[in-house]
């Protein structure tokens, strides 16, 4: 969807710049999913510290001298912090900026402690993983992913940074969910395409997208006589463009799955009448199908 609504050439040129602007952002999504988990590293550290230099004090408590270790030893953290092959990642892509923008790492750090979440966590004794994996679940989606001077940090560092960040942010839980000691240190990595077949798709939506544009637009026109021609030159022209070419060109694709991609994509991206209108112009253009029996998909019950 980036690429082609930052494309302004014709079906006639050459799309290797294209490709290369899809696949550089993809590698992009990759860097904030490392640089998330740079982050996670610094707040352990971040943790130690702090409990180090209670210990250190002249006039030490004895809470000072026997800290609380419940956050610093979180299970999770502990796991993520003694990845080797991960930080090696992190260290040779040179994306942990925590070092000199230490005090974003200080702002996310300061809101955890001074959370109801942390105080109850802290309050519970020892815990299980799972007890650690809901902590940082938590901790995640309420404290650490909606902070707004983060995203305006990480907006500042790389512009297309803004849309990954919910896929990332998604992904990030995801492995806190399914995290097991015994995973091994490749559980964290990034892993951009399920497979082969996934990359290979990704270059052929866009070309096929690309080859097929002025037909697409057509067809959409068709369909759209009574809508506004600025809505059909926004994004939501795009995403009906792409639908279309997937009804068309990607036959093992099933419908439904096409439709509720664009319609989620459109309520992420686009207008607040953006899906109503896409589903309405994909549901004409399905039943149009049908009865004309073009463009059949593959498979039992996929049309």
């Amino acid at each position: 969807m980036q690429s082609l609504f930052a494309f302004k050439g014709t079906e006639s040129d050459d799309f290797k710049k294209d490709e290369n602007f899809l696949f550089n952002s993809i590698d992009k999504m990759s860097d904030l999913y490392l640089s998330i988990m740079a982050l996670l590293i610094e707040l352990q550290k971040k943790a130690n510290s702090k409990l180090e230099l209670s210990q250190k004090k002249i006039l030490a408590t004895e809470e000072d001298i026997n800290p609380n270790r419940k956050f610093a030893d979180n299970a999770v953290l502990e796991f993520i912090s003694s990845n080797t092959m991960l930080k090696e990642i992190i260290e040779k892509r040179k994306l942990n900026f925590w070092d000199l923008d230490f005090e974003y790492v200080d702002i996310i750090f300061k809101s955890i402690l001074e959370s109801d979440l942390y105080k109850e966590y802290m309050a519970q004794g020892a815990s299980s993983l799972k007890e650690d994996k809901d902590f940082m679940v938590d901790v995640f989606s309420e404290i650490i992913a909606p902070n707004d001077k983060l995203y305006d940090y990480f907006e500042d560092k790389q512009i297309t940074w803004v849309d990954d960040l919910p896929v990332v942010n998604t992904a990030i839980i995801r492995k806190f969910n399914k995290l097991k000691l015994t995973k091994p240190e490749t559980f964290l990595i990034p892993e951009l395409f399920k497979d082969s077949d996934d990359k290979v798709f990704a270059k052929d939506l866009l070309y096929k997208t690309l080859l097929n544009s002025s037909k697409l637009s057509e067809e959409i026109a068709k369909k759209t006589t009574n809508w506004d021609a600025e809505r059909l030159a926004s994004l939501d022209g795009i995403l009906l463009k792409m639908a279309l070419c997937e009804f068309q060109k990607f036959p093992s694709i099933p419908v439904k799955v096409t439709i509720n991609e664009y319609l989620e994509i459109a309520k992420e991206y686009s207008t607040p009448k953006s899906s109503t209108f896409i589903n309405g112009i994909l549901d004409k253009v399905v039943k149009e199908y049908k009865a004309q029996n073009i463009h059949n998909k593959i498979g039992r019950g996929l049309m």
